[in-house]
């Protein structure tokens, strides 16, 4: 059976990466509480790939700034689409200041993913 996974890519500075991770851990809690298989937050480190674009340069980072490479992973999407239902509802998000967060929200950017190979 196919997985489903929510991918996200953040563009930060790299001196807020402290502050995301302490607002990650609370998502991860909360997204594995209400169902998700797999929760994951990545902070890039090399970034100077020769050949392919690096992820920096895709998410049009600046001088000072790297990716956050992100990625939940559900049985499928209409199980992504439940526990995305409870997470929303979930007191936990609700006390984030979604204005104050260590990134620029306008950057994100967010796809819904069927897995075609896992091993």
């Amino acid at each position: 059976m196919a997985q489903y996974v929510d991918g996200f890519v953040i563009p930060i500075a790299t001196s807020k990466v402290a502050a995301y991770r302490k607002i990650a851990k609370i998502a991860s809690k909360v997204w594995m509480d209400h169902g998700a298989l797999d929760y994951r937050e990545c902070v890039g480190e090399d970034m100077k790939a020769k050949g392919p674009i690096p992820l920096t340069k895709l998410a049009g980072c600046g001088r000072g700034e790297t990716v956050i490479f992100a990625w939940i992973t559900f049985r499928s999407r209409a199980h992504r689409d439940r526990v995305n239902a409870k997470v929303m509802k979930d007191p936990r998000l609700a006390e984030m200041d979604f204005s104050a967060m260590p990134f620029d929200m306008k950057r994100l950017a967010y796809g819904g993913f069927t897995t075609i190979v896992s091993v």
